[in-house]
């Protein structure tokens, strides 16, 4: 059971994901979580810098959905400007956000990583649904109120598994950015 909460990668941050090494590995489309993946969970808009990744995604040739836990007006309001397809309210880690997403894009699941900020909902949907999965710290080390009791439980699943000897790394604390 552990197994389904170990990411196929775990970085920093999104900036920190080699886009040759997904075209190496297959991946063409990415599904990607929205608040403490992308922006803080509070914050409105993407960054400069989150723009210019998306834009230098798609020149890559990836295709890009954003698959969120969050309500329709805070995902559209994000999505919307950046010309992303978006799935709101996904019920992450049930599979079905995922799957619509794919569908979205007219992808496979084979050539699509999701990309979130929690083992509980992103890595674990991910996981549970077929995908390759990557980890990245929360963007802001603070939390809405329904995500405080999956960092809890997060932290306890992090603790098994580095005991269990099922990964080797440490939990990357979040850091302002």
């Amino acid at each position: 059971m552990l197994k389904k909460f170990i990411p196929s990668q775990y970085v920093p941050t999104v900036f920190d994901i080699s886009v040759q090494g997904l075209k190496e590995a297959g991946i063409r489309y990415i599904i990607t979580d929205l608040d403490n993946t992308l922006v803080a969970w509070d914050q409105a808009n993407a960054t400069e810098e989150l723009e210019a990744w998306f834009t230098h995604l798609r020149k890559e040739g990836f295709a890009i959905v954003i698959v969120s836990n969050n309500n329709e007006k805070r995902v559209r309001a994000f999505a919307k400007p950046l010309n992303i397809p978006f799935i709101y309210r996904a019920k992450k880690p049930l599979t079905g956000g995922f799957e619509q997403g794919i569908k979205l894009l007219n992808g496979s699941k084979k050539q699509a990583v999701v990309i979130g900020d929690q083992l509980m909902t992103d890595v674990l949907g991910g996981n549970r649904g077929g995908f390759n999965t990557i980890l990245v710290v929360p963007v802001k080390p603070t939390d809405g109120i329904f995500t405080k009791f999956n960092r809890m439980m997060e932290r306890r699943v992090f603790s098994l598994m580095k005991r269990k000897g099922l990964i080797e790394w440490d939990l990357i604390e979040s850091k302002k950015r």
